[in-house]
């Protein structure tokens, strides 16, 4: 039994005026104006910090040591947007036995085209090519576990990709099957496509054109919400968005050394990649915003520049960036990704939610980045040693192996930019 008193509670949504939760076996079980200690409660002064929801991270892809690198930094959930059956089934094993890693849900692996984006990280993967082959897909992703399908439109892209049939199929066979359908996008073609067909969530925010307000309304009123991932996207388009995650030193604290390393290698820049601004991508977000779209905060890590659960805060202070308060941006984080994935039991700092919980010692409400300012972390109401995760030589070891795939594919997108055969 633990009991927090003195603090500022952000329930997901708002500030409430309680200054005490309590949590026990793993739930909260009182939320309070005074302290809601009883005796025997180990009693946790905030000191006038804030107590926020376990943070949800909707944009990762598994690798060695995520779980415990997320939660290390208040990330207490990760939803993978594409990893093999054998990943999957590791990380489900290693949150389901442990209370020091973040808790994971998966698409498993997306339905792409045969040689379409990311079929070089992943290869060897089931690939479809027409209509008739999206129920047998949807059929063995769910065998394999997946709590949603991932779908890639290449449209606008370098890569070979589904068509509209295809993939307006893959929606109506997952939903057949209630599955929420997730849509990777690289263009605002293929967001017009997506669309179209009916998907639930975009990945990524297009930043090859302006979002026209025609197209930015059909996205509101079918009520898709978009995860920008923008945290990546700065990297891609030649921002120094790692650099500004190992620079700041309430985060590099629980990097160390080789993280930091990695998040300050550098990206391929704006220039040699003849890439557009990334000021396109903030006003594309900033206009799904003012039209009410539904937001999410992911990070699309480990991809360059980012590391789990220390890019996260990256991308809530990004979301402000692009004119979402402090609150709205911390419900992208928290009661957002949980409402559209179906996690009820988490998202929120309520009676009878899991005490999933973050303490900081500022006020995000009034300065976003004062989520970095971490105090304590509670998953499932146990505490976490923030100071304990350390990456395993393994874990270095196959971190390698997907930087060298990664290093891969950006050599090939460099080929066919340059339009080299």
């Amino acid at each position: 039994m633990t009991t927090i008193v003195n603090a500022r509670v952000f329930d997901g949504t708002a500030v409430r005026d309680w200054t005490s939760v309590r949590f026990d076996g793993g739930l909260i079980t009182g939320c309070s104006v005074t302290s809601a200690a009883r005796e025997g409660d180990e009693v946790v002064d905030a000191g006038g910090g804030t107590v926020l929801p376990g943070l949800i991270d909707a944009h990762v892809h598994l690798a060695p040591g995520a779980l415990a690198q997320s939660l290390t930094f208040g990330v207490t959930t990760v939803l993978d947007m594409f990893s093999k059956p054998d990943a999957v089934a590791a990380a489900e094993e290693q949150a389901g036995s442990r209370s020091d890693v973040a808790d994971v849900r998966s698409s498993g692996v997306g339905a792409t085209a045969p040689d379409g984006h990311p079929s070089a990280l992943y290869a060897p993967i089931p690939t479809l090519t027409a209509p008739d082959q999206a129920e047998r897909f949807v059929a063995d992703r769910i065998a394999e576990g997946s709590h949603y399908l991932k779908v890639i439109s290449g449209v606008g892209g370098l890569w070979p990709s589904l068509d509209s049939d295809t993939i307006a199929a893959l929606v109506t066979a997952a939903h057949a099957r209630g599955l929420l359908v997730v849509a990777h996008v690289s263009s605002t073609a293929g967001l017009e496509q997506v669309v179209s067909a009916g998907v639930d969530v975009v990945a990524h925010v297009p930043a090859d054109t302006a979002l026209d307000e025609a197209l930015v309304a059909r996205v509101a009123e079918a009520g898709i919400a978009v995860g920008p991932t923008l945290a990546t996207i700065e990297n891609t388009l030649g921002e120094p968005g790692g650099a500004a995650v190992a620079g700041d030193p309430r985060l590099a604290e629980a990097l160390g050394a080789a993280w930091t390393r990695r998040l300050t290698a550098g990206g391929p820049g704006p220039r040699r990649w003849n890439t557009p601004p990334y000021s396109q991508a903030r006003d594309n977000v900033r206009r799904l915003a003012d039209a009410g779209v539904a937001l999410l905060a992911g990070t699309d890590a480990p991809n360059p520049g980012t590391v789990f659960g220390a890019s996260l805060h990256r991308e809530l202070e990004l979301l402000v960036g692009c004119g979402l308060s402090p609150a709205r941006a911390l419900a992208a984080a928290t009661t957002e990704p949980a409402r559209v994935f179906g996690l009820p039991d988490r998202g929120r700092v309520a009676v009878g939610r899991r005490a999933d919980l973050v303490l900081v010692s500022g006020d995000p409400l009034a300065d976003i980045t004062a989520t970095r300012a971490i105090e304590r972390v509670w998953r499932g109401g146990a505490a976490c040693d923030r100071r304990a995760f350390v990456a395993s030589a393994a874990e270095a070891e196959q971190l390698d192996a997907f930087d060298a795939q990664v290093a891969k594919v950006v050599a090939a997108v460099r080929e066919r930019r340059s339009g080299r055969p």
